[in-house]
């Protein structure tokens, strides 16, 4: 009934992946594409009902199959997608898209072309937390907002394929992005291996827009603690957003700031407001769950999904001219 559909990997995402959609009303996951053997034997006993196949022919040549949802490693998700658009599905990817602009660009042309559903798994947007912030940032509760600072570190898991901007940036790029809706003007990014391979297991990325804003990621594997915190700083209000909260995941904070100038003295003063702190309730639905029902929705009534093609294709182009900077010494490179 409804949608059917096949999960490729079954893997640390896919798993999660398989086990939301299973459970969907209006869709069907038909097959689950595994090549480990532990993995897919794993998958055969939790799931009777879904077939497990090794090849992803089996899967694209199955007319009953209207989409698929690719949880696999970065470098695979150009040619997987591709293939699947190429045969009338439609795709669900993994963040993020790709692993270059370019590939992004032609992904989604495809996709527009054939009339098919392109979307990324940014799981992030569809937390009550950031779906709160959109809708107040939308309504210009917190005014212009100046800057956005965040810090996304842990100790590992090193990537033997990718930095760690590749890694853990997507998450909050991909949130910036929906909360402001602009590309930046200039991305910099400078970073550090500690590691014989020379991937950077620690970076820093900035981003400028023509609004005087900037924001600025901290991104780490060797951290000695697990942070996961965002600071909006707004014209009017200010936000703390502490995703390893357990309930009070954001806190608004009453305060601000006023310049006044003496233009007989040549100089400024600064007025600061400190006021109270807000905690709102916000929704505790499982953000991966909302995402499957978006990416069905999508397919079945024709909306334009949260997560859409989009924000996956502009969040690569920030992450290929992140690599360029990091490369030229931190070079800040256009958009």
């Amino acid at each position: 009934m409804g949608v059917k559909l096949a999960i490729i990997g079954y893997g640390y995402w896919g798993k999660n992946l398989v086990r939301n959609f299973n459970n969907l009303e209006n869709c069907t996951v038909k097959y689950v594409c595994e090549r480990e053997e532990k993995s897919a034997k794993k998958c055969s006993n939790l799931y009777p009902g879904i077939k497990v196949v090794s090849e992803y022919e089996e899967v694209l040549s199955d007319p009953e199959i209207d989409a698929v949802v690719i949880a696999t490693s970065i470098n695979t998700h150009y040619d997987l997608s591709k293939k699947a658009l190429e045969n009338d599905k439609h795709v669900l990817v993994e963040k993020p898209m790709t692993d270059s602009f370019e590939k992004a660009k032609e992904l989604k042309r495809m996709a527009d072309k054939l009339s098919k559903v392109l979307m990324v798994d940014h799981t992030f947007l569809y937390t009550g937390a950031v779906s709160y912030l959109k809708k107040k940032i939308d309504e210009g509760e917190y005014g212009q907002i100046n800057y956005i600072d965040s810090t996304r570190v842990n100790l590992g898991l090193f990537q033997q394929d990718l930095n760690v901007l590749w890694d853990l940036a997507p998450h909050d790029i991909s949130i910036c992005f929906y909360l402001m809706n602009a590309l930046p003007l200039t991305v910099q990014a400078t970073g550090i291996s500690h590691t014989e391979n020379n991937i950077e297991n620690i970076a820093y990325l900035t981003l400028k827009y023509d609004n005087d804003t900037i924001v600025h990621f901290n991104c780490s594997w060797v951290s000695p603690v697990k942070i996961r915190q965002m600071l909006i700083g707004g014209s009017k209000k200010m936000v703390v957003f502490n995703d390893m909260e357990p309930t009070e995941k954001i806190k608004i904070y009453d305060t601000g700031f006023r310049v006044r100038s003496d233009q007989e003295k040549d100089e400024f003063t600064a007025d600061y407001r400190v006021g109270d702190i807000f905690v709102p309730k916000v929704g505790t639905t499982e953000a991966l769950s909302a995402m499957a029902q978006d990416f069905i929705a999508a397919i079945v009534e024709g909306k334009e999904p949260d997560s859409n093609a989009d924000i996956g294709m502009q969040v690569v182009r920030i992450l290929d001219a992140a690599e360029k900077s990091l490369k030229n010494n931190g070079q800040e490179i256009a958009l």
